[in-house]
């Protein structure tokens, strides 16, 4: 479960990369972009740029290198021509990215134009959200640390923290143990050890926090029709502390 210093480096290195990916797409206005096009993008940039594997393609059958999740879209959004990103929309980027045989995985909500005072105050709470379980990161503690972390941030700002999806393992497979839940009591759960990687990706919903899956099998949407922003990073448990392995420059000042 735990990784040698050696393969961490090899996941900081596809952690990097994929950091890089997301500097790409800050770069792209979206607006009337459709999703398979900024897909599309991501696969090329990552292949023909980075020399490296989107490893979504081929996991589970699916064929893509991005999830896009637009408004009440939750998680697992399918990219597609018919799906425009319009003036308005928030959407999240959801990519794992494969080299040297170890998988990094990353995700972003992007505020689309002008978005509403309403959507850009999810957005913000949701990644403040994730820094709140990141920061609990250290060997001794619990994984449930986290998620109570998470859902008690989440819940002091008015919004709920859904419960069907969670953080997982990750190094040389996608998901690998333990599973890390975004909700939950303190002092609770497995106790993090150095050389831990894992990912912490909190998916907040404007209302109710249940979901529901479409008839593709993929997409996920809030049951209420409000908005749900996620984000998310790859982060090992140190000696000292924690250490974000899909860190985007932008993002330095923030640790």
């Amino acid at each position: 479960m735990t990784k040698r210093p050696e393969e961490i480096a090899l996941m900081a290195e596809s952690g990097r990369l994929l950091a890089q990916v997301f500097s790409y797409l800050n770069k792209l206005s979206l607006i009337g972009m459709s999703t398979m096009q900024v897909n599309d993008l991501v696969d090329s940039y990552i292949v023909n740029v980075l020399k490296a594997r989107p490893a979504s393609k081929g996991q589970y059958d699916y064929a893509y290198a991005l999830n896009s999740s637009r408004n009440n879209v939750v998680c697992h959004g399918v990219p597609s021509t018919s799906d425009i990103l319009l003036n308005g929309d928030i959407v999240n980027f959801d990519i794992t990215l494969e080299k040297n045989n170890f998988i990094a995985d990353s995700s972003k909500t992007y505020l689309v134009g002008d978005v509403s005072n309403a959507g850009r105050r999810l957005v913000k709470v949701c990644y403040e959200a994730m820094w709140k379980g990141i920061n609990v990161v250290r060997p001794g503690a619990r994984l449930g640390d986290i998620g109570h972390a998470i859902e008690r941030y989440a819940r002091q700002n008015g919004y709920s923290v859904v419960r069907e999806y969670c953080g997982h393992g990750i190094g040389r497979e996608m998901h690998e143990p333990p599973q890390v839940l975004h909700w939950g009591r303190p002092h609770t759960g497995m106790t993090m050890q150095e050389g831990m990687v894992f990912t912490i990706e909190p998916m907040i919903n404007q209302g109710r926090h249940t979901v529901e899956t479409e008839e593709d099998g993929w997409t996920v949407v809030t049951t209420d029709g409000k908005l749900s922003a996620q984000f998310e990073h790859t982060v090992a448990v140190t000696r000292n502390g924690v250490q974000v392995l899909t860190l985007r420059p932008e993002e330095i000042a923030v640790i």
